[in-house]
């Protein structure tokens, strides 16, 4: 189940709910049980969705990552499908719960959707040129767009207006995190097809590498990394001119720099252990910009006009 990235989905949670909505609104108290609720079902989705994975990636598996390999050898096959048909359902009904309770049922629409989506993601989606990858991307952004959901339905549930531009900026705040996890997301995702082409040749995949070679692909993952170092030099220059220099030496050292050496290993490397290096230097990447909500705490927007 990837517990590493199953902590990583719940910190995701953890930080924008308690760091950036008390910077921006009061959240009642009685919120919190239902934030947890939905914090396990994202988690129980997750996992499922890495099981169904790992149950239709075997044979590419074998090939890339034999070592990392599990269904059929710690666990059987059909127990994989049981394990994955119990978390899913576990993650669907505590969605449904919250839509009971807060009277919308956006959310679990959306992650009714998120089960589908991984399921045919493992089945077909991967298997496709940047649909997979689109998708996978869609589901990280989705993990932070589903709490902003939980906020927004249980303030109109419970009849408070939030002042408007209170809420532009809850708004304009979850855009950027959503839109940062998207796109470093689709660039590791593509990154990963780089390093896993055997497998994938050998078993009819038509991802990126395969469809349009090693050159384009890597033209497209530099694009999406040019576009995320400027979006995030003007955040840091955003934080230096409002008088929070610290917030944006965070995203120079932790992100900017990162991502401009990222850059530089993608053009000099075409090795399996290179975009394997390259792939957790995302990640990296990833962590430190989410870890950037902490920021939020110490008053990142006191000097909005």
């Amino acid at each position: 189940m990837r517990w590493p990235n199953l902590v990583f989905i719940g910190l995701t949670q953890l930080l924008y709910y308690f760091f950036i909505l008390p910077a921006s609104l009061t959240i009642d108290s009685t919120i919190d049980l239902l934030f947890y609720l939905l914090l396990a079902s994202s988690v129980l989705i997750a996992a499922a969705g890495y099981i169904i994975n790992d149950y239709f990636d075997l044979k590419i598996d074998v090939i890339n990552k034999p070592e990392k390999v599990i269904v059929d050898r710690t666990i059987k096959r059909r127990w994989a499908i049981v394990w994955h048909l119990i978390l899913s359902s576990l993650g669907i009904l505590l969605s449904l719960y919250i839509g009971y309770v807060v009277k919308s049922y956006a959310i679990a629409i959306g992650n009714v959707a998120s089960v589908l989506a991984l399921w045919f993601y493992s089945t077909s989606f991967k298997k496709r040129l940047l649909v997979g990858n689109l998708l996978i991307a869609a589901l990280s952004a989705w993990v932070i767009w589903v709490v902003y959901f939980l906020v927004k339905a249980y303030y109109a549930r419970a009849g408070i207006a939030m002042v408007a531009e209170v809420d532009n900026l809850f708004f304009d705040v979850t855009l950027f995190y959503t839109f940062f996890a998207f796109v470093v997301t689709l660039i590791r995702e593509v990154v990963k097809d780089l390093e896993d082409m055997e497998g994938d040749r050998q078993n009819g995949c038509s991802t990126m590498p395969l469809a349009w070679g090693i050159p384009a692909s890597k033209v497209f993952v530099g694009v999406w990394s040019v576009v995320c170092i400027l979006v995030l030099s003007f955040a840091s220059l955003y934080a230096y001119n409002i008088g929070n220099w610290w917030v944006g030496a965070y995203f120079v050292l932790t992100t900017i720099i990162p991502f401009a050496f990222f850059l530089k290993s993608l053009y000099e490397g075409n090795t399996i252990a290179v975009y394997h290096k390259l792939s957790r230097l995302a990640k990296f990447i990833m962590l430190a910009g989410i870890l950037s909500m902490l920021f939020f705490r110490l008053r990142f927007f006191e000097g909005m006009g």
